[in-house]
């Protein structure tokens, strides 16, 4: 177990420089098990927030360089997640 953990970390490392450095990493990467997500169509939404609320999204946001409606949809997928795993639910 420990061997299979110490050459996976070389493979990361590895992985890691190779990509940094620009070379081509697609050899190293499995593919035979990769999908394609989709997520549907898209639909806009209007929401009315208070003005104290955007701002500290915007200082999170800012904090973590990404901008306020990629911020806002990954939580809302994460508390989607969140309550289909919710007991009772």
């Amino acid at each position: 177990m420990k061997k299979d953990k110490e050459m996976m970390a070389k493979s990361t490392e590895e992985f890691e420089r190779r990509f940094d450095e620009g070379e081509d990493v697609h050899d190293m990467v499995d593919i035979s098990k990769a999908r394609i997500i989709h997520h549907g169509k898209k639909v806009r939404i209007t929401l009315d927030v208070a003005e104290e609320m955007v701002r500290e999204i915007d200082q999170i946001r800012a904090d973590i360089g990404v901008d306020r409606g990629a911020l806002i949809k990954v939580w809302l997928h994460e508390r989607l997640q969140q309550e289909k795993i919710l007991p009772g639910k």
